[in-house]
């Protein structure tokens, strides 16, 4: 997940039609660690608050004629602003939740990047343990795309690091919310799902459920 700054003008809009705050501001309200409680308390009142701010700025008249690129913009901040709370929360989780499925992991790393022969890649998460590798990657609302796109990087991640190309290599998607069933979808497509609610984090894929190898 990429944070991608506000401009000026953006960070007026969001002022003056009292945006959703920063993940930094929000971090600086509460005590650390975060619960997932906490998290979903938080994402319920801020998503309230852009979707308020969403009906203000769509009234307002000539003054926001940019309206839609800048609710484009908007969005994207407010996305990946939880992105990186949830991300935060799952890599705190993480280590445990794999350990209770079978998969002894006992280290995990945030964004990963690189390039390989010019192409540029990220990882959320990765999960390891000398011989197994998990690759996490972690959504606020996780859909069909999503799905689709994450197992076309797995299929190259040993590719582009060859450090884990002798590793057993699993991955997994973590989401808030889902659209179209899309967690079936990582599931039928040999995925460990991990569901974060206001609560806990838990791997959802049903018993017996036998993880893909990439």
């Amino acid at each position: 997940m990429l944070y991608r700054p506000v401009s000026a003008k953006i960070a007026t809009v969001m002022k003056e039609q009292n945006a959703p705050p920063t993940a930094e501001e929000i971090l600086g309200q509460y005590e650390r660690p975060l619960t997932f409680e906490k998290v979903w308390a938080m994402f319920q009142e801020t998503d309230k608050k852009f979707q308020d701010t969403d009906k203000k700025i769509q009234n307002t008249d000539k003054k926001f004629q940019e309206t839609d690129k800048s609710l484009r913009r908007l969005e994207d901040l407010f996305t990946s602003q939880w992105g990186r709370l949830i991300e935060s929360l799952v890599e705190g989780d993480l280590v445990g939740l794999l350990n209770r499925y079978g998969i002894p992991v006992n280290a995990v790393s945030e964004r990963t990047r690189g390039s390989y022969q010019g192409h540029s890649f990220e990882f959320d998460l990765i999960a390891r343990n000398g011989e197994e590798v998990v690759i996490v990657e972690v959504k606020t609302t996780l859909r069909p795309a999503d799905v689709k796109h994450f197992t076309g990087k797995l299929a190259q991640a040993k590719t582009w690091m060859p450090g884990i190309r002798h590793n057993t290599l699993y991955g997994a998607m973590a989401y808030l919310k889902q659209d179209a069933n899309a967690a079936d979808m990582a599931m039928n497509k040999g995925l460990l799902v991990i569901r974060a609610t206001g609560h806990s984090a838990s791997i959802t894929n049903k018993p017996g459920f036998v993880a893909k190898t990439f």
